[in-house]
């Protein structure tokens, strides 16, 4: 269930961040929201970028188990 909710936190945040730059590429914000809109993109990037980090690792330590694919818990950067 967890895996399911981050695909779908990962899934949304890209979602939301190619909303955003669509937004901005619009032209139609005021400055105080593009300033606002490019924050929650980078943050929303930032997130993403954790997510994908997460995967790797997790695809590396499975191609790492001398053939065999079993899973084995790594630890994670909470401020990533």
């Amino acid at each position: 269930m967890a895996r399911k909710k981050a695909a779908l936190d990962f899934e949304q945040s890209i979602a939301d961040l190619q909303n955003l730059v669509e937004r901005l590429e619009n032209g139609e914000l005021s400055l105080e929201d593009s300033l606002g809109a490019f924050e929650q993109g980078i943050r929303l990037t930032r997130d993403c970028q954790a997510a994908l980090s997460q995967a790797e690792q997790k695809v590396q330590i499975l191609l790492e188990r001398d053939g065999e694919t079993e899973e084995a818990p790594f630890e994670t950067d909470p401020e990533a």
